[in-house]
This record gives C-alpha cells, structure tokens and sequence, in this order.
C-alpha cells in the first residue's frame, strides 16, 4: 500500500460545529477523546501510507504546529491556506502530493482505522487509471452525493434524490485524473466528481461501513456512538 500517497483536505472553517456550541478548532474536535486530524492521520498510517499532505484553513493555522509535534518524524507535510472551495483545497493537495495515485479524505469522515484500510486495499486494486469513491449507506448529512453504481462497481451517476448509498469523503484519484483542468464554473468537489462520471472516466465506488461526516455536535455524538459498537454496523 505504500505506493499510495495521502492527503488530507481540513481547509474548512467548521461554521456548524461552532454554530453548535463547539469552539474548538474542526480538526481538533475530538471523537472518543481523538481529534478529527489526529484519527484521520492514524488511518492513513494503518493502511501503509507513511507519506501524507494536509491543507488547513489559515484560522487555524495553530493545529500546523500541533499536527507536526503530534506527528514529529512522520512524512507529514502541512500547508496552511485559506481556499476557495473544497475543490480548490482538492487541487491543492493532489499538487502537493508525491506522484502517483494519492488516497484523499476530508478530515471530518470518520471512520475505524480498519474500514479505512479496508477501502484504501480495494480501491488500489481497481484499474490503475480509475477513480474509486468510498461510499456508504449511512446518510447523515444535510445535503449527502448520491451515487448510483452498476453490478461491476462503475459509478454511473452522482447527485439526485435516488439512491441508498452517499459519498463518504474518501476519494482515490490517479495519476491521469490529477493532471486533468476542471472545466471553468466548477465550485465544488462534487461538480468535478459529477463531471468525472458524466464524462466517462472510469470512477468506481467501494462499499464501506459506517462513515460520519462530522459537520455538527450530533455527528460527534453518533462517531463516538458508533466506535463504541462492534462491527460496520450492519451498514454493508
């Protein structure tokens, strides 16, 4: 798995956490005593990836120094940019990253170090050229991707009202796909994701567990809910 880079997009300002009564920084929000950064980070390490970009948000630009004492001696390497959009801070990583295919997660997907070594496995054995998304059926967002795939795992749309499975914040892109302009009036990750698919990239999903996207107090309550609970769940 080491071939793999990783990347981290924690560029977000973590408005609803903080319009919840939580003024810690979003990547040091903790879930079971953990912070967001700090778990996402033991993933990536759990799935054999030693080599990983962060991209924070400037207002918290006091989490670069923790993240690298936290991690002193990993090859953890931590920009500090206030961006424009998640596909801004998507580019940002992906051209910072090392070459070949790099393994993104959005800091606030939460998940168990074993599901995230799980994914990481299988969307490596995809085609070298493909784009694999994590997905999962657990939807506990205010406005969740929805992705339709076909019998072979080929992504077939994103976005809509149909569908039982979300995108889940892992996302791993290929060499090809990283040196790929977004056509102009893309805003958002998901715009280029629906533009991937629409244009016939090969984009495959990959089935996970449980994976929170921590925007709100209640999204920490059900993390630590769920790490308390053996297995995925039943999510499969």
């Amino acid at each position: 798995m080491s071939a793999l880079q990783g990347a981290v997009i924690a560029a977000g300002e973590g408005r609803r956490l903080r319009a919840g009564g939580l003024a810690t920084p979003k990547p040091l929000v903790p879930v079971g005593g953990v912070p967001l950064l700090e778990a996402v980070l033991r993933n990536f390490r759990a799935a054999g990836i030693p080599s990983v970009v962060v991209v924070l948000n400037e207002t918290h630009a006091g989490c670069a120094d923790w993240a690298r004492a936290r991690f002193a001696g990993a090859d953890l390497r931590v920009l500090v940019r206030t961006t424009a959009s998640s596909l801004e801070s998507f580019r940002l990583v992906l051209d910072a990253a090392g070459p070949g295919r790099v393994l993104v997660s959005t800091v606030d997907a939460w998940c168990p170090p074993g599901e995230f070594a799980r994914f990481a496995e299988r969307a490596a054995a995809r085609p070298a050229d493909a784009t694999v998304l994590g997905l999962t059926r657990l939807v506990a967002d205010e406005a969740p991707l929805r992705a339709r795939v076909d019998g072979a795992g080929r992504v077939t749309a994103l976005g809509g009202d149909e569908g039982d499975l979300v995108t889940a914040g892992l996302y791993l892109v290929p060499e090809r796909v990283r040196a790929l302009p977004p056509p102009p009036g893309l805003g958002r990750l998901r715009d280029f994701l629906g533009w991937l698919v629409a244009s016939g990239e090969p984009v495959y999903g990959e089935l996970m567990g449980a994976v929170v996207d921590v925007d709100r107090p209640e999204d920490v309550a059900l993390a630590e809910a769920l790490a308390a609970t053996p297995g995925d769940g039943g999510l499969r």
